[in-house]
């Protein structure tokens, strides 16, 4: 048997019909209970004293546990700041009969440390044994800027956001007035739901949370809803046994196969009770799928936005979305995937047209969903499955032919790009396709990158049609992986080009994001970077003003 890591403490649950929903699986509501507990234990394992949560970051829930299945939580933390520490949540669901383990979710919460008296608390490092610990340690930092500045990230979105065309203004048939999906509980608070300290169990509010924003969610989809994640929240102020907690839940937005319930808390003791002056103590937002009698997703319908509070909701429920898709490639550190394709000249055709036809079929994909606009450049962003992919949209005063052949040279892609620090041709296959090796700068204080890439161009058979540049990593014996960086992987990206007129065009970059790009693009996604923008305005600068040496004559 597997032996807990020093500082690790685990929790294994059998899951029992008391701890499932009405489709025979374990409920969210429970599985949030048991995740805060045992990170509660870990954190006061550290510290030595009482700890109490602060904050969770965004939980995402990949697969889903049954009755009969064995239920591992792992907790411990990453690293110990003056006063508070992160703990990282790893939580594994067992078939007992074939042993087979799968991944349910991986999360992060805060916990603070409660002072005993008059005594200050400053809490002990964290001691790191293996290689894992060093980079969660080091990722940890990260995650805290991002906590910290949450707040100032979304009051900057959302005045970004009043800028867009407002979708709702185009009604169509069978949207939903918000307050369909508004509904309202209470519970007493008593001694089963406090904690060791006399407080409300965090786990138990996240419970009650969970139970009220399903029944919100399934008003509008009349569906089975499935919790698919909860955005990051903070618990703003205590509650103690005898207080009446009243959960306030509706619907703030629907995003074709998901949607996301808002549920706001608010404390009372006897006599805030009698006076109707509660306190607000919690505010989560619940992000559901759901399912119909064939196991098949259900498309939410659009909601109608009824008041001005249902608005702000509305418009703060788009802007959330981009936050946590960033937010959701920084919170966890995922291995690099290896690399599969191997070159060789016997392959090169086939390689070749994969990687140009993979690209046109991801720029023709449905579901685009734009997060940013400003002047001439544009960001959209596509998430299937747990697949990421950004494209950039920008305008250029320039022809198209003398725009594909500058974004066609690799060599001069460090000259606008940041993430290129170096771009050198190693093979030079074809006049359609050419071998680079890339070096990037260093990211989070890890190793800088490295990339060995096909690069395949094509010219448009006639008039009018799109220039292509495509790229995708290939593995050459040549080039083994250097210890002095991480070998990474461009699974599919590229340029399309077309022209507007005889003068100007428009240049789409695509990239379906691999877990060693990610650390790119996370902070621009989630608002708190402009990279992308910065980068794609560069690009614009140095396309338009290339000198043209023979270029037009050229082509």
């Amino acid at each position: 048997m597997e032996r807990p890591a020093p500082g690790e403490v685990r929790m294994s649950q059998a899951i029992q019909p008391a701890h499932a929903n009405p489709r025979g699986e374990l409920s969210a509501g429970q599985l949030l209970k048991w995740i805060d507990a045992t990170a509660c234990l870990a954190a006061e394992k550290h510290a030595g004293v009482s700890c109490v949560t602060a904050s969770v970051d965004d939980i995402q829930f990949a697969e889903t546990a049954r009755v009969g299945q064995v239920i591992t939580i792992k907790a411990k933390v990453t690293r110990a700041f003056s006063t508070s520490m992160e703990i990282s949540i790893k939580v594994i669901v067992q078939d007992v009969f074939p042993g087979i383990e799968k991944l349910v979710s991986v999360a992060f919460s805060t916990f603070v440390a409660k002072p005993v008296g008059e005594e200050k608390i400053h809490l002990k490092p964290v001691t790191l044994l293996t290689e894992q610990d060093h980079v969660e340690h080091n990722l940890a930092s990260e995650r805290r800027k991002v906590r910290l500045h949450h707040e100032g990230t979304f009051k900057n979105l959302m005045k970004e956001n009043r800028r867009f065309d407002d979708p709702i203004c185009d009604e169509e048939e069978g949207m939903v007035p918000t307050s369909g999906t508004s509904v309202q509980s209470i519970e007493l608070v008593l001694p089963p739901h406090a904690n060791h300290h006399g407080n409300t169990f965090g786990g138990q509010i996240m419970a009650w949370m969970e139970t009220v924003a399903t029944i919100s969610a399934s008003r509008l989809c009349r569906a089975h809803p499935l919790l698919k994640s909860v955005d990051m929240f903070k618990f703003r102020g205590p509650s103690t046994v005898g207080d009446r907690l009243v959960f306030n839940a509706i619907v703030n937005n629907t995003f074709q196969t998901c949607v996301e319930v808002g549920v706001r808390v608010e404390a009372f003791d006897c006599q805030e009770w009698s006076k109707g002056q509660g306190r607000h103590i919690n505010s989560a937002f619940l992000i559901y799928n759901a399912v119909d009698d064939k196991e098949e997703l259900v498309t939410f319908p659009r909601i109608k936005p009824m008041s001005k509070d249902d608005l702000r909701r509305y418009h703060g429920a788009i802007v959330r979305k981009r936050i946590r898709l960033g937010r959701k490639y920084v919170i966890s550190h995922k291995e690099e995937v290896p690399l599969c394709v191997h070159w060789d000249i016997s392959n090169q055709v086939a390689l070749s047209n994969a990687s140009v036809e993979a690209l046109n079929n991801l720029a023709a994909r449905s579901g685009w969903e734009v997060t940013s606009a400003v002047e001439k450049i544009k960001i959209y962003t596509l998430e299937e499955h747990d697949i990421l992919s950004v494209w950039v949209e920008k305008h250029v005063e320039r022809p198209a032919h003398v725009t594909y052949h500058l974004l066609s040279d690799f060599t001069k892609r460090p000259l606008w790009d940041p993430h290129y620090v170096s771009c050198e041709v190693i093979d030079w296959v074809s006049e359609a396709d050419q071998i680079y090796y890339i070096t990037c700068p260093v990211v989070n204080g890890d190793k800088p990158k490295d990339l060995v890439v096909l690069v395949s161009r094509r010219r448009p058979l006639k008039d009018g049609d799109t220039y292509t540049v495509a790229m995708k990593s290939v593995i050459l014996p040549s080039v083994p992986p250097s210890p002095q960086y991480i070998r990474s992987e461009i699974i599919c990206a590229g340029f399309l080009i077309h022209a507007t007129d005889s003068s100007s065009c428009t240049v789409s970059y695509f990239n379906q994001i691999s877990a060693s790009i990610s650390p790119y693009f996370a902070g621009n996604l989630g608002g708190w970077s402009k990279s992308i923008e910065e980068t794609a305005a560069s690009c614009i600068q140095f396309i338009e003003n290339a000198t043209d040496d023979g270029l037009i004559n050229r082509f």
